[in-house]
Order: structure tokens, then sequence, then C-alpha cells
């Protein structure tokens, strides 16, 4: 199978090839020539396998410059990192609802479902293309990217890891999480800037070809572990997937019978995850697109028009306070029949006027399995002190907004179909808030919040987030925006 890209279809490339680059040298996305279909017989086959198993199979079926046993031993190794019996368990908290919990690897965030394997794939795929310089890993985050990145790179040989995050826009735990890790082969910075300062930055780097020079005379090439990459993106799949066997298994629902999964949404590639499980042929409904006040999605699937000029609202859910979704370009690729030179012109006005809008028809066809909607500071609390009360279940700052969400989706629709909240994060990342929301008491101190929470709660802090404060920090440079280019470029020197 190869991969082209979303804007210049003549652009075909193998896996490792997409996995490697990380972007398209045209600056835009790549994805599978095709989507392989799993029949009833694949499923039966999946239900009698454990989750690394079940990962294994599911990327065989795009990587073809992968053996099934390459991969299973990739899977293997990656998610025996993970606490617990099972690295991403389905949890039922009330009639015909569940809640997915894909945080309980090494850094307590669902990119480490992804930036676990992503090291292996990517350390496998510089062999496989006898690629001999090193490869600089360029990431912005906001949040949980840049610490599950920092850890799955953590002294990987043949690569460096550079992650640049929002000075203020990450909660104290993801900031002390970063600040704090360990390894050779990584350095953080802050900037003065949200989010997608930093995205667009890093975007701008990779289709720089004199900045690309610059590094290449200095022994690295680019590659990237954000979503854009196609070997962070694809693993992602494989817990949509999942998560339907285990429904099936389970006796919730039969082969075939749907599912609705709702999703909080900032970057849009876990959401389009699921929206290619789909395409596999996972029985998937309605996927409910979850954002907080930052909610250019919702608009974008209400209106058709994608318009970035608008208040940034810094939230309690800083990892969805992002207003350009990368992942969208490859969801609309689809949608528009993969028009790759309409995907150009929209990203290229996105570029220039901060706005694209799709067809009347494209938008019906949206929304004929998307659902949206957002959640206020006050929602996104209020969840978290009720489902804690009623469902003695404690959700973090960003899975508040999904079950909001999906409350209001269901008020409104009366939808009944089986229906998975799919949770980012434990909520101990996120203590201040989610203490504040329980028994409205801010405490600024992330550590002391923690010790409250847990007395309050009773839930276990978990390891990785137990003694943060007492590690050295060793990263605490803070850089203007339009510096970044700059500070890439002095580590290289080093």
């Amino acid at each position: 199978m190869k991969y082209i890209s979303t804007r210049n279809k003549s652009i075909k490339v193998s896996s490792a090839e997409a996995i490697v680059n990380g972007l398209s040298k045209d600056g835009g996305l790549f994805v599978p020539e095709e989507f392989p279909k799993l029949t009833k017989e694949n499923f039966d086959e999946l239900i009698a396998m454990s989750y690394p198993e079940r990962v294994a199979k599911v990327l065989s079926l795009y990587l073809e410059d992968y053996t099934y046993e390459e991969l299973l031993d990739y899977s293997t190794k990656a998610y025996s990192r993970f606490y617990g019996d099972d690295p991403c368990p389905l949890v039922n908290i009330d009639d015909g609802l569940y809640v997915l919990e894909l945080w309980h690897g090494p850094t307590c965030a669902f990119k480490d479902m992804a930036l676990t394997m992503l090291p292996h794939l990517l350390s496998s795929a510089r062999k496989k293309t006898g690629e001999t310089a090193k490869t600089l890993i360029l990431v912005a985050t906001s949040g949980d990217t840049g610490k599950a990145a920092l850890e799955g790179f953590r002294d990987v040989e043949g690569t460096d890891i550079i992650v640049f995050y929002p000075s203020d826009g990450v909660s104290d735990m993801q900031k002390l999480q970063m600040m704090t890790q360990l390894g050779d082969n990584v350095f953080v910075c802050a900037i003065e800037g949200n989010f997608d300062d930093a995205q667009t930055a890093v975007k701008r780097i990779f289709n720089d070809e004199q900045m690309q020079k610059q590094l290449l005379d200095g022994g690295y090439k680019l590659s990237s572990a954000n979503s854009i990459n196609w070997g962070r993106l694809a693993p992602q799949i494989a817990y949509y997937v999942s998560s339907y066997c285990d429904l099936i298994s389970s006796g919730q629902i039969k082969y075939g019978d749907k599912v609705n999964f709702c999703v909080p949404s900032g970057n849009f590639g876990n959401i389009l995850a699921g929206y290619y499980a789909s395409l596999m042929g996972v029985g998937v409904n309605k996927l409910i697109c979850a954002s907080n006040v930052n909610n250019v999605l919702t608009d974008f699937f209400t209106t058709g028009e994608y318009d970035t000029h608008r208040q940034f609202h810094k939230t309690m859910s800083p990892s969805m306070d992002i207003l350009i979704s990368s992942n969208l370009e490859r969801l609309l690729f689809e949608f528009c029949s993969r028009d790759d030179k309409l995907i150009a012109q929209r990203m290229d006005s996105l570029k220039k006027d901060g706005k694209y809008s799709v067809s009347k028809q494209e938008l019906e066809n949206l929304k004929k399995i998307f659902e949206v909607g957002y959640a206020t500071e006050d929602d996104t609390a209020e969840v978290i002190a009720n489902c804690f009360e009623v469902y003695d279940y404690l959700l973090d700052t960003h899975t508040a907004v999904a079950m909001s969400v999906y409350d209001d989706y269901f008020e409104n629709s009366g939808d009944e179909t089986p229906s998975v909240i799919v949770s980012t994060a434990n909520a101990y990342k996120f203590p201040c808030d989610v203490y504040d929301a329980l028994v409205q008491d801010y405490i600024e101190d992330a550590q002391k919040a923690t010790k409250k929470l847990n007395a309050y709660t009773g839930e276990e802090v978990p390891a990785p987030l137990a003694d943060l404060d007492k590690k050295p920090v060793r990263f605490t440079k803070v850089i203007a925006k339009q510096d970044i280019e700059k500070e890439i470029l002095n580590y290289i020197k080093k």
C-alpha cells in the first residue's frame, strides 16, 4: 500500500517513507491510497486477541513495509509500559454508556497509545529506507503530546527530539512533566504565544527548504511526532477497533450493530482515527466532536466555514485550546472525493486568509456521521461534579467536555445507541481544576491540589505523576515565537 499527499496525489511513498518524513514535501498530509476492510471473520479473530495483538493486526493492514511479527514485537514492548491489566479498558458507567480509558500509559494521557509505538516504527523505518542522517523529531504541543513524545523517544538511538509548548497554555502538571523530562537527546522550550503559534512555526519549518538544508548540513533530517505523522495516527485507529471488539465480546452489542463515539477534539487526530475505523468496518452511528469554548470545529460542522478569526480562550482543558485543527485536512480530502487541488486551495486560503469553506453537499455528507457541540467552563466543572456524585467516576477536564456534549446530544436527540466517551487523560493531570469543580476551592499549587483531590476522592494518584515535585527541573527556557527556528539551529550546533 502506498501513501499519497492530500495536496498532490502524484506524490506516492511507502509507509516507511511516510513515517520517516512525517509530512509530505508539498505541505500535505500522507493518507493511504485506500482503506482496508475488516470482515466478520476478521472481527472474530480480533476478539480473541490481546490488545498488542489487535494493534499489530490493524497496523499490518496499513504498514506493508513491516511484517506482522515485527509489529507484534513493537506493540508488545510498547504496551508493556502501561499500568494495569488492559492498556485501554472500556468501563461501563451507565446503561448503554461507556468510558474508553486511554490514559494508562507512562504519561497518563491518550497520546501514549500511539507515542509508545511510534519510536519503534520510526527506528525501523529509518533502517528500511536507508536513512543515515539523525532524525530530529520536532513537536508543537498543547500539553499532552509533548510529554508523551519526549518519553517515547527518550534516548532512542538515531533520534533527537525538541518540543515547543505555550508558556501559559498548558496545565502546571503538564508543564512540570516536560520540564523534568529525562534523556540525553531531548530538549524542551516554552514560547510566548499559544499552541497555534507553535504548530504554525513547526509546519513552516517542514516546508522551508533553506531550513531543512541547514539541518541536513548539521546531520539532521526532520520528522514529526504530532498526529500529522501517519505513524502517530495509525495506532490510534486500533483502539476504536478494539473497543468495538470489547463491546461484542461482552455481549453489549452484536457484530454489525452501531455505536456512538464522543471525542474531545482539538487537533482532530483522535476523532479522525475513529472515522478511519468506520471506513474499515467498525459500526459507527455518530462521531460526536466535542469542543471547549474554542469552538471552531463546532462552527465549521454547523456552517461549513472554517474561520480562525475569533477570540482565543485559555481554558481548563488546555489540550483543546486550538484554532487550527491540522487533521481536518485529511477528513476533507475524503469528503471532496480526494480532490487534491481543491484541498491545496483550501489550505492556501487558510494560510493566507485564516479561513476556508466547503460545499453544501460536502457539509450535508459530513453531518450524516458527525455531530458537534461545545462545553463552557461552567458546563465542564458541573459535569465533573455530577459524574463523581452519580457514578463515582472521576473525569479529567477534557473528558468532561466530551461528557457534557454527549449529555446535550442525548437530551436533544433521544438517540439510545450504545455510546462510548473517549477519555483522553487521567484527572490528576489537571488536579487544580478537577478539585475546584468538586469542592469549589481552587488551589493554585498542583501538588497540593493533587493531595487534596486524593484525600477527597480516594482515587489513587498514578505513579508517573506522584513524585513530579521531587524531580529536578531541567528545562526552563522561554523564547519569543519568532525565535523558534533560531532555537532549533542553536540546538543542532551543540
